[in-house]
């Protein structure tokens, strides 16, 4: 989608600090971080939300690219946490499917 902050940071059209790249995810450092650790990582192709997901194997992919990043970043062990937000009253703000992977603190709950 040409408009879309996150196909523009995918393509490298924008900059961003970006974490780890493959053929079908970026993971970049979010610019309001919420944790020491706060990684966003999305498909390299545009999907506006987890309602609009049609690919089982792309979600269950997109886990394990978060549980791995979170082993190399060095938060697996003591613990994180993995959000998706949906449309507007579940804190979607960009509509490009991304997971929030967060860590180096203790997480409180509810979230919020």
């Amino acid at each position: 989608m040409s408009d879309c902050l996150f196909c523009k940071i995918a393509a490298g059209e924008i900059p961003a600090e970006i974490i780890k790249k493959t053929d079908k995810f970026v993971a970049f450092t979010d610019i309001s971080p919420q944790a020491p650790k706060h990684v966003l990582v999305i498909p390299t192709y545009h999907v506006a939300s987890l309602n609009d997901a049609k690919d089982p194997d792309l979600l269950g992919k997109m886990l394990a690219f978060g549980r791995d990043l979170a082993r190399e970043l060095g938060i697996a062990e003591r613990g994180y946490r993995v959000v998706v937000n949906t449309n507007p009253d579940g804190g979607q703000t960009v509509f490009h499917l991304h997971l929030h992977l967060l860590g180096g603190r203790v997480m409180k709950w509810p979230p919020g």
